[in-house]
């Protein structure tokens, strides 16, 4: 695998740490802004939604950049936004950093992918695509645990002040170690390239990783909630239980890397199956301790594992898009995230039980086990 490749994945995980840091920050900004918890709550959202618009935006802006301007570019704003984000004393500066950082954040994922798979071929390209989530997957492990504990520590500004900081030897390895092959083509034509990711195929891959997506974190946004208020754990177990759901996920994708060749094949359905019906047992069983971290770290796993290999899925689908597929998996991972908690925000509240998350999260895995499984029967059916 490119050293570059894991270069791209420092990057990757200190912006992570960034997108999923806020959930541990929220009580302090809102105290230090005199903002509602709701209002605070809502820079999360804002996230999501810059980089659902980013992501295409920044794509079609930056085609024809050489990749290495393009990703130091991107990843330089990140940083400038982040330190505004920590100096500001206003709420709306605050939120437009939020979009902002989204937004390139969104722009630099689409390019690292598209150059990250490029770089390793058509061989390695799921290992590649494991190898950029992999940076996600560590975030939840190591960054957000850590900005949780700066923020505690220190006030939440710091974890603004470290995020930035962890993006500068990134920027300086972009810079020094980025490939002279790693350039834009010239001749990119965006307009066939909108055509190629409209077609039924991309569709269809990112309905089923914003699927996916949105089942894994309908639940992991309630997961604290869950152990304080449903099992009855006390507050400082949480940060536990979010890096045994990040540990299973870093080895799921991991796994992925190594046995996904971005085919919908029977083993895809039989995990996907395994993904929702681990979520309706986390559900059934959440009120006890031992199954709640033991299903957790499993579906950490599969969630994570099954999430690569439908992105991988869209990047070999959309292979004839380099300069947009990238940007169209990022959507795709983003309406999920975005999705799931939305759903499962109207489920609990309706019910007040904040088990019915995980019941989102089953339901929304099950309609891809149906996508996936009409999917295979067409493809075994087909003539050869």
């Amino acid at each position: 695998m490119p050293l570059f490749v894991y270069v791209l994945s420092l990057a990757v995980f200190a912006q992570g740490t960034s997108e999923f840091m806020l959930s541990g920050l929220v009580p302090g900004i809102a105290r230090d802004m005199s903002v509602s918890v709701g209002a605070a709550a809502g820079l999360t959202s804002a996230y999501a939604v810059g980089m659902i618009v980013g992501a295409p935006a920044m794509a079609v802006l930056s085609a024809r950049w050489p990749r290495r301007r393009a990703l130091a570019g991107f990843l330089a704003a990140f940083v400038v936004v982040h330190v505004v984000g920590a100096v500001t004393t206003s709420f709306p500066v605050l939120f437009g950093t939020r979009i902002v950082a989204a937004i390139v954040n969104a722009g630099f994922l689409a390019v690292a992918m598209s150059a990250a798979t490029a770089l390793a071929g058509p061989a390695r390209q799921a290992r590649a695509t494991a190898v950029m989530l992999s940076g996600v997957t560590l975030s939840c492990v190591a960054g957000v645990p850590a900005g949780a504990l700066l923020g505690d520590r220190f006030g939440w500004r710091s974890a603004f002040w470290a995020v930035a900081a962890l993006c500068l030897p990134a920027l300086a390895l972009v810079f020094r170690s980025a490939p002279a092959a790693a350039a834009r083509r010239r001749d990119v034509s965006i307009r066939k390239e909108a055509r190629e990711v409209g077609s039924r195929p991309v569709r269809l891959a990112m309905i089923l990783a914003a699927l996916v997506n949105g089942a894994t974190f309908a639940t992991f946004a309630y997961l604290a909630v869950i152990a304080t208020e449903v099992t009855h754990l006390p507050g400082g177990a949480v940060p536990g239980l979010l890096a045994a759901f990040g540990v299973g996920a870093f080895v799921g994708v991991t796994a992925a890397g190594r046995i996904g060749d971005g085919q919908l094949r029977r083993g895809l359905v039989l995990a996907v199956c395994a993904l929702s019906a681990g979520w309706a047992v986390l559900a059934a069983t959440s009120a006890h301790t031992a199954p709640l971290f033991v299903v957790t770290i499993l579906q950490g796993g599969l969630s994570f594992g099954i999430g690569s290999m439908l992105v991988n899925r869209v990047m070999v689908v959309a292979s004839r898009a380099p300069s947009l597929g990238g940007s169209f998996a990022t959507v795709a991972l983003n309406a999920g995230a975005f999705l799931g908690p939305l759903l499962a925000g109207i489920a609990t509240e309706t019910t007040h039980d904040y088990r019915h998350a995980a019941w989102v999260s089953a339901a929304l895995a099950a309609a891809a086990v149906v996508i996936v499984a009409a999917r295979t029967r067409a493809a075994v059916a087909a003539p050869r």
